[in-house]
């Protein structure tokens, strides 16, 4: 597997070694000892799978306290796919990365604990994968606004689908620092970037 380095530390994305012939292909989404080696968390108590219509939009959500880190790829269709720094402190708090993932290009991404996720879709329906390193809790549920003018994320698709949640979800400058991790002060980095720039 190959291994890119994002403008967010600890946000990796992943290019597994697809396996092909005239009946289809093969690749290793997950191996203990590889994620070991590069560093990336080998335990997943938790696997969850979603589908979604064309502009849905899922985000911007993390879990704190108990944080989650995030693998996820995409099985059918294609996403595109957002994280967010919200680490008090980290020099890149409040900047965002953005990457296209689809069952074509087999890309995954790890999004770890102290950041923000979110995702939508740009096919006409997308089934959507991830392992996470802590179980659910709804009680540790957290969400800032997709389209914080803070974080300036770029969506593709005009007016997303959103859930009732998400279409409440504050803004960040306006959320308690109890529901963000880290300590110290917020960074003051702002910013975006997107794969292949």
């Amino acid at each position: 597997m190959k291994l890119v380095e994002t403008t967010i530390p600890g946000v990796v994305v992943i290019e597994p070694v697809v396996h092909g012939d005239s009946r289809g292909w093969f690749l290793e989404a997950y191996n203990r000892e590889r994620f070991a080696a590069a560093g990336l968390p080998t335990e997943f108590p938790q696997a969850n799978t979603s589908r979604s219509a064309r502009g849905v939009l899922r985000g911007l959500h993390h879990q704190w306290p108990k944080p989650q880190g995030k693998l996820v790829w995409v099985v059918e269709g294609a996403v595109w796919d957002v994280a967010v720094d919200v680490r008090r402190g980290s020099a890149t708090f409040g900047q965002w990365y953005g990457v296209e993932l689809s069952a074509d290009n087999h890309r995954m991404i790890y999004v770890p604990p102290g950041c923000l996720h979110g995702f939508q879709v740009l096919s006409e329906y997308a089934t959507f994968s991830y392992l996470v390193t802590e179980l659910y809790d709804p009680a540790c549920d957290r969400g800032i606004a997709w389209n914080d003018p803070d974080i300036g994320a770029h969506w593709p698709l005009p007016e997303p689908i959103l859930s009732a949640k998400d279409r409440a979800a504050p803004r960040l400058r306006d959320v308690p620092a109890e529901w963000l991790p880290g300590d110290g002060a917020r960074g003051t980095g702002h910013g975006a970037r997107e794969a292949g720039e």
